[in-house]
């Protein structure tokens, strides 16, 4: 059995008397998708904060390769190969696709007198940058304006400059929000394609495609996990219908 890339355990957040995620244990395998799911509220996005390091957590651990990363900066997660996505795409629409891969690329690289010489001869940095966007679909949309790439590029290209940084990891949060079926289907293809080399943590209130990206879903109520499992035992938890899915709204078979 693959053992996990990433595992946490009894993790906990409290905001003053708020308990946002409480005691949440799953782990993160090579090759697969973890979906998680839950109403508005629950502590989904609080949970990608504590793994990528915007926020420390109250209690609770996060092993990575063995080690313990809980509460070190989202700078050093990121160089120990966690890369994240926003619910809001986080680019630079004055700059061209490129760049803004070129620029998570360049973040990412060993400094070493790097920054004393121009962005374009490097390239080490350009060529990651130009395979960042192939991977993501955006390779014939390199020299276009991030403002005037569609909401479905432009969230591609955030999960472009993630894959900018070499991760082996990806957490993404919500990437289809705001998406029409055509951009989430092209997404949902996308996502398949980066599980084959990354580990993928998936925030999604689409339920179509979670359903048809994930190979383990976890539910959260209240920042709790109510269930975790296949996506067939989740579709048939009674608890996760009656909290969240609903006996109307679970997804075609």
């Amino acid at each position: 059995m693959t053992e996990p890339l990433l595992v946490a355990h009894d993790l906990c957040k409290h905001f003053g008397g708020l308990v946002a995620v409480d005691q949440v244990t799953l782990d993160l395998a090579p090759g697969a998708i973890h979906a998680v799911i839950g109403p508005n509220g629950a502590g989904k996005s609080t949970l990608v904060n504590l793994l990528s390091g915007e926020i420390a957590p109250s209690s609770g651990s996060i092993l990575l390769g063995g080690d313990d990363i809980a509460g070190l900066p989202p700078e050093r997660i990121a160089h120990r190969g966690i890369a994240r996505t926003f619910q809001h795409a986080n680019i630079f629409g004055a700059f061209t696709a490129f760049e803004n891969a070129r620029l998570a690329a360049q973040a990412h690289a060993p400094a070493a007198g790097g920054w004393l010489r121009p962005a374009r001869a490097r390239t080490d940095i350009n060529g990651t940058a130009h395979a960042a966007l192939a991977a993501a679909g955006l390779a014939a949309r390199a020299d276009v304006h991030a403002s005037a790439l569609s909401h479905g590029e432009r969230r591609a290209l955030d999960i472009a400059m993630a894959l900018a940084t070499a991760p082996s990891i990806l957490l993404l949060d919500e990437p289809l929000a705001g998406m029409g079926p055509e951009e989430s289907m092209h997404t949902v293809a996308l996502l398949k394609r980066l599980a084959v080399d990354h580990a993928i943590l998936l925030v999604e209130h689409d339920m179509d495609a979670v359903f048809a990206l994930a190979d383990r879903l976890t539910v959260m109520a209240n920042g709790k996990i109510i269930a975790s499992g296949t996506p067939a035992a989740i579709r048939a938890n009674a608890e996760v219908q009656e909290v969240y899915l609903g006996a109307d709204a679970q997804p075609a078979p």
